[in-house]
């Protein structure tokens, strides 16, 4: 008997969220445990975003990150077009496309991050907190909203080591210099005062803002409080493990333990039923 066209397209979706799954596990296991507190239609869409994101992501930062030109990144926002315009190009565009039939995203944050990636390719320094909390947003703040929809809510309701080393300073240049350290101190990653206390200022702010994120969690579905809050409780504890490192961005990657992350899961499963009043 002949497999129906509609059986196959099943069957290469199914794959593709299948392997946008191993492709988080592999990639980003903080975020892979969170998903997994998630339900299962939120947990592939997730996944799908994730791939679509780190793929994007690799444009830039990837092997063939030299060769990339803007022309290419106009070539690959064409391609998103077509995705969800219900024209996959491939088996992991297939995940996304199928999932933005089943929940309300929206295509600017996607198109948003890829100028993010266009700002790479023009510039690798910021002169101050609001340059780079721009730059943020288009890489980073944009994977927020493209998950809103698929976690409950209205959009309205190492690495700063590895960057150095394809020559880009995810830094306040202002700041920087205020802590009297230059470009040059980055690349020669050595440990000093001077960078512990540039530090310890830059911890200070990221919990700042992991304190007003706290607010933003208790305005999800219900179903997708205890992932985030999984979620949001390790990334925070990364700053505790800078701390711990004694501020060594440069020779120790900060990472929370496989035991750490189990003992904060009935943490944040006890957090997701407090609401917090803003």
């Amino acid at each position: 008997m002949a497999v129906s066209s509609e059986r196959r397209d099943f069957e290469l979706v199914e794959r593709a969220y299948d392997r946008s799954g191993q492709v988080c596990a592999e990639y980003a296991k903080t975020f892979y445990l969170g998903t997994l507190l998630m339900t299962s239609e939120r947990r592939r869409a997730i996944w799908a975003i994730y791939v679509w994101c780190r793929r994007t992501d690799e444009l830039v930062d990837g092997p063939n990150a030299s060769h990339i030109t803007p022309t290419a990144l106009d070539r690959w926002e064409a391609r998103l077009e077509d995705l969800f315009q219900g024209r996959p190009f491939d088996m992991l565009d297939a995940a996304l496309s199928d999932t933005v039939t089943k929940f309300p995203v929206d295509i600017q944050p996607f198109k948003d991050m890829i100028e993010g990636m266009r700002m790479d390719l023009k510039k690798s320094r910021y002169k101050n907190f609001d340059e780079l909390y721009l730059y943020c947003y288009y890489v980073a703040g944009t994977v927020g909203l493209m998950s809103v929809p698929v976690m409950g809510i209205a959009p309205e309701s190492q690495a700063s080591t590895e960057s150095a080393r394809r020559g880009r300073i995810y830094l306040p240049q202002d700041e920087l210099a205020q802590a009297g350290l230059s470009d040059d101190d980055i690349f020669a990653g050595k440990l000093t005062d001077k960078w512990r206390n540039f530090m310890k200022n830059q911890i200070r702010r990221a919990r700042m803002f992991f304190n007003e994120a706290e607010k933003g969690v208790t305005e999800l579905s219900a179903a997708s409080r205890w992932p985030v809050w999984a979620s949001l409780l390790l990334y925070r504890q990364i700053l505790d493990e800078i701390e711990a490192n004694d501020y060594d961005n440069f020779t120790k990657r900060a990472y929370v333990s496989k035991a750490t992350k189990l003992a904060f899961l009935p943490i944040a499963y006890a957090r997701s039923f407090v609401r917090i009043e803003v």
